[in-house]
Order: structure tokens, then C-alpha cells, then sequence
């Protein structure tokens, strides 16, 4: 293998990282990841690191795993890839088949693809598409949630609201509104606020006149994870389904984050008692081995879309490496183990240790002004010592803290200047104190 040096110098001449200003990354330390064994990852200098955000909230049994590492051998012994165009694989029927039947009721259909914003824009296309085909071509609005992130492509971008991400695109957006988001604060599995009233009401007066241009509401169940972890009030999202029940627009629940164990269950419209027409899934789908997304689908919509092929009712729409086989064999493996997990509270007992400790151990701290914490997902809120200036935009203190907490043994992922804290859902009460522990230190060292 190629030394550091070579590394690092093919990197800054030749790769564009994601959500990276590339003069900055260009000037810092270059971490190439090598290998991972359960919640830690190994540099190619033989440094460890604890991966603190699941390789983008992605991971759900830490890497290399044996049961699903053999799942994926086991498929690639048969075939690596075969095309979902017109063919079936047996990995693919009876991961639709889990899911479907897992899912709340009415959700028959699914529609593979690769990535969390194609779950979503299949969703938008579908409902755009259905509403033709019920003669209602005028219904093609799509509402979301303010501060909502839903994905990087066109449709998404216009039913999220994530600020200067967007908003240099927003003359190419589909014709979209948005809602306020409601108040709520929870860590260690207390709510310390909430309020849905205002942002409630503002739908309801907003759909009692707009409700026939609009086709499909989006919003992310329970967290907004890149808005910074926003959490809703418990009950928020039933009232949700209900007024899109009373004015008969399509609810589309992207639970690409929040799904398979990361706020404690397999679904969280499942655990709401919550049934959306569309349901996206992705990211923990496939454990963070392969890329793999779903979107279950309510039974009348793809009734819609039947006919003779001159009807012109095909959804076209496709991927190349739609439902791939090692994909599908993995995600199977990974929903056993989630249910096995969850079933026997092993989950639950990780989720309120992960609280307790951020609570006890963070909260205090001079540089943190704010903690939030649903499941295994969380917020830490940086800010100067009392008394010093605020911290200009360019000095990048998250990601200067970010840079620092390598030294001390972790990888961490800043928004703003705060942490978003997302670790594998099997990280032990060690793994957890030691993460906390680190975090002081690099603060301490860091903002001293």
C-alpha cells in the first residue's frame, strides 16, 4: 500500500469531499481510515479512533461484524449483482416481503434504490404522479418542516428547508411551503419543554385554504438530524397524520435517520401508531455496509400507477444497482440482529446509559451551553467561556474541536460549532465513558 505521504498528496490533488470547503481541508491533517473492528475505526498510521458518529449515522452493529460480514460472503459466492430491471433475486423478495410485513399497515409496495434521497425522491414523484393519474394535476405542492433536510437532489432540496445548504438552488424548486417546527427538549428521556400548538395551527390555517394545490406533506418523524437533532413533542406526529388525513394529502415520513434502532425502535411511525403513504428508509438499512435504500409504499398509490402500457401509467423511474443482492443479504442479517436487540432491551438499557452519561458528565462543562439527546442521537451545543467573545464564523471552532479530539482517540463530527453524537447502537458503558471523558479533555485543551 501506498505510505501517508502518497496518500495524503493524491487526496488534495485529486478528491471532493462532501459538505467540505476543499481550501480549508486542503490545509489539515489528512486521516485516511484503514479498518474498523466493532465501534473503532484504525488510521493508516495505526492510530484508533472511536467513531462517534456511525460513519455518518449510518452504522448500526459496528464494522466488521461477523454475522453480517459472512452475509455479504455468502451472497457475493453466489452473485455480486444482477439486474432489478424486469428480474427478481431471492435477497430482494424476502427483504420486501420483511419489511412490508413489519411496516404499518398498507404498505405493500416497496421501491428499492441506493441512497436516502432517492428514497424521498421517489416518494415525491409517485405522489406527483398519482394525483395526475385522479385526474388532479392542479395538486403538485409539497410542504415540509422548517430547518427539514430530506436530501441534495432537486425535489428534495424544495421539501427540505436547510438554509444556505439549498438556497443557492431554490429558483430550480418544485413549487413548496413550509411549516414552523415545534418546541421540545429532551435528554436522558426527559422532556424538559415542548410545545406543537403554534406550529400546528399554522398548518391547519395554511391547509384549510391551500389543501387542493398541494399533493404530499414530508417531514422527518421525532429528530431532525442535520437541522441539529430538533426534536418533536411525543403525539406531534399523529397530529400530523391526522390533518393530512382531514385534507387528503399524502404523508411521506423520511425516517432515512431515525429508523432501525436509532431512537430505540425499528420505526418510529410504527412506535407512534402512525401509517404514512410513503416510507423512506435508508442508512441503517444495510447495517453502514452497502449502499441501500427502500420506499414502502401504500397499496391505492401503486394500484394507480397499474394499466396497459399505452395508458402511459408506468413509473419510470430506476437505478442500475437497484436492490442489489449483497445489499439485500446484509440488511436481512442486520434486521434479525435489530429485532434480536431490541426484543431483549439491550437497546433501551444502551440508550438510557448514553443519556445518563452525556447528562452527568457533559452538561456542566464551561463550552457547553446545550444538550439534546433522543435515543442515540445527540446534540452538544459549544460556546466560549463566560466571559469571552463570541467566536467569528471563520475560525471554525466545532471543527477545530473536531480536529483536536483525533489526538485524543476520537472522530467526531461538528455542525456549526456544535457536535452531533451519533455512535454505533452496540457502544458499551465504557465505550460511552470514554467518549464523554475524551470530549472534556479535548475541550479543555482545546478552548483553554
Amino acid at each position: 500500500m501506498p505510505d501517508k505521504t502518497q496518500l495524503d498528496q493524491w487526496d488534495q490533488q485529486h478528491a471532493w469531499h462532501p459538505f467540505s470547503q476543499m481550501q480549508e481541508y486542503c490545509d489539515w491533517p489528512q486521516l485516511h481510515v484503514e479498518r474498523g473492528k466493532g465501534c473503532w475505526l484504525w488510521d493508516t498510521e495505526g492510530n484508533r479512533y472511536l467513531d462517534t458518529n456511525a460513519s455518518v449515522w449510518t452504522n448500526t452493529f459496528g464494522h466488521n461484524d461477523s454475522e453480517l460480514n459472512a452475509a455479504i460472503t455468502d451472497q457475493l459466492e453466489k452473485v455480486a449483482h444482477s439486474t432489478y430491471l424486469g428480474l427478481s433475486h431471492p435477497k430482494a423478495a424476502e427483504l420486501g416481503h420483511r419489511l412490508c410485513t413489519a411496516a404499518p399497515e398498507g404498505l405493500e409496495r416497496i421501491f428499492f434504490s441506493d441512497n436516502g434521497s432517492n428514497a424521498i425522491e421517489i416518494a415525491l414523484k409517485l405522489s406527483y404522479q398519482y394525483w395526475q393519474s385522479k385526474g388532479r394535476p392542479e395538486r403538485k405542492r409539497v410542504i415540509g418542516m422548517q430547518g427539514g433536510y430530506h436530501g441534495d437532489t432537486i425535489g428534495t432540496m424544495a421539501a427540505g428547508n436547510s438554509g444556505r445548504f439549498h438556497e443557492r438552488f431554490s429558483e430550480w424548486f418544485l413549487d413548496s411551503w413550509h411549516f414552523p417546527v415545534p418546541t421540545c427538549h429532551e435528554l436522558n428521556g426527559e422532556v424538559l419543554g415542548a410545545d406543537s400548538s403554534h406550529s400546528l395551527e399554522v398548518l391547519d390555517t395554511y391547509l384549510q385554504k391551500e389543501a387542493a394545490h398541494v399533493a404530499c406533506l414530508v417531514i422527518e418523524p421525532s429528530v431532525q438530524g442535520a437541522a441539529g437533532m430538533q426534536q418533536q413533542p411525543p403525539g406531534f406526529l399523529k397530529a400530523i397524520e391526522t390533518l393530512c388525513r382531514k385534507y387528503d394529502i399524502h404523508l411521506i415520513l423520511d425516517e432515512v435517520f431515525v429508523a432501525f434502532g436509532r431512537l430505540g425502535h425499528r420505526f418510529v411511525c410504527q412506535a407512534e401508531g402512525v401509517a404514512p403513504d410513503f416510507l423512506c428508509l435508508a442508512k441503517g438499512l444495510s447495517a453502514g455496509y452497502i449502499p441501500l435504500a427502500a420506499t414502502l409504499i401504500q397499496k391505492e398509490i401503486y394500484q394507480a400507477c397499474l394499466g396497459k402500457w399505452s395508458d402511459n401509467r408506468t413509473f419510470f423511474h430506476g437505478h442500475t444497482f437497484t436492490a442489489n443482492p449483497m445489499g439485500c443479504a446484509v440488511a436481512l442479517k442486520n434486521l434479525e440482529k435489530l429485532d434480536a436487540l431490541i426484543a431483549c432491551g439491550e437497546l433501551q438499557k444502551t440508550i438510557q446509559t448514553f443519556g445518563c452519561a452525556l447528562s452527568e458528565q457533559l452538561s456542566d462543562h464551561p463550552n457547553i451551553a446545550h444538550i439534546r439527546q433522543r435515543g442515540l442521537a445527540a446534540f452538544v451545543e459549544l460556546c466560549p467561556s463566560k466571559g469571552e467573545p463570541a467566536w467569528p464564523t471563520d475560525a471554525r471552532t466545532g471543527w477545530q474541536v473536531c480536529l483536536a479530539a483525533r489526538k485524543n482517540g476520537l472522530i467526531l463530527r461538528p455542525l456549526g460549532d456544535a457536535l452531533l453524537i451519533v455512535p454505533p447502537l452496540i457502544i458499551s458503558k465504557d465505550e460511552i465513558n470514554f467518549l464523554c471523558q475524551q470530549l472534556v479533555k479535548t475541550l479543555d485543551e482545546a478552548l483553554s
